[in-house]
């Protein structure tokens, strides 16, 4: 048997990669308010949680569960996790990641295929953990609205939201929460302050890049072609959607960038493309 891996569906992973690395991805919560445009969002709750984390033990033959969820400061899955984790002893280990997107779906894909080696529980824990730390995503919002509404960016952040409406805001997960890290007015010059925060994070080392988008594939696919000619080779991407509740909270035109930016996981998507796969 194996370590199973849980995250949730903010983490964006593909279907094929879900099937392909054995991991269970739990859909969060999308709440249609009375019929009306605006919808919302909810956190998974401990009960639920824990059902699913027992599922896993039971296949995995209590071999244990790593649990990738999205940051604390943003939903309140993370403090169900917990309580939910604490029920099976030390079995289930809970991560909080800090983080949302595909950072988090790396995380999972990276400690998914060290499982299915055979790895031990706290290795596949300290994989996942060293993947988020060597990680990053910022997300280009083509409108504030939806953000603003969420509640999910800071204070600071909040109150200049009457100001960023005239422009395009590039945020940053920073310590669990989005930050605001650049203000432009234009998508081209967007994307060319996203290719100087990437190539600055990743420090010229080969990187893996996924790159998701609330319909705008077409944009999306510009960025990653100028990703591409400045990152060196071996660096790997991919292009995908965001669905679900990234969708609802960043608005049509959304597009999220996560980099995962060390030497070992360029290695490791030689070896397993399946880790960190290329678009």
């Amino acid at each position: 048997m194996a370590v199973r891996i849980v995250t949730d569906s903010s983490s964006g992973l593909p279907a094929d990669v879900v099937e392909e690395l054995g991991i269970t991805v739990l859909d969060l919560h999308v709440l249609d308010r009375d019929g009306r445009e605006e919808a919302s969002t909810s956190g998974l709750g401990s009960l639920e949680l824990a059902a699913a984390y027992a599922r896993q033990l039971e296949r995995g033959g209590d071999d244990g569960v790593v649990a990738l969820h999205l940051s604390s400061q943003l939903s309140s899955t993370y403090s169900a996790a917990v309580t939910a984790s604490g029920v099976f002893d030390d079995k289930v280990r809970v991560i909080d990641t800090a983080s949302v997107g595909m950072a988090v779906g790396a995380a999972a894909m990276a400690a998914a295929s060290l499982a299915l080696s055979g790895a031990s529980l706290d290795e596949c824990q300290a994989k996942a953990e060293e993947t988020l730390r060597n990680s990053a995503t910022w997300v280009y919002l083509h409108r504030i609205d939806e953000m603003r509404r969420s509640g999910r960016i800071s204070t600071g952040t909040a109150i200049m939201s009457a100001a960023l409406l005239a422009i395009k805001p590039i945020m940053e997960i920073r310590e669990g929460r989005l930050e605001l890290a650049g203000k432009t007015r234009t998508q081209t010059k967007a994307f060319a302050k996203l290719v100087e925060l990437v190539l600055e994070r990743t420090k010229g080392e080969p990187a893996f890049v996924a790159i998701q988008h609330n319909d705008a594939e077409l944009a999306a696919r510009q960025l990653r072609d100028l990703l591409e000619e400045i990152l060196p080779a071996g660096s790997s991407f991919m292009v995908l959607p965001l669905t679900g509740a990234l969708a609802i909270h960043t608005g049509a035109g959304a597009i999220g960038v996560s980099a995962v930016y060390t030497a070992e996981q360029d290695t490791a998507s030689d070896e397993q493309p399946s880790t960190l796969p290329a678009e």
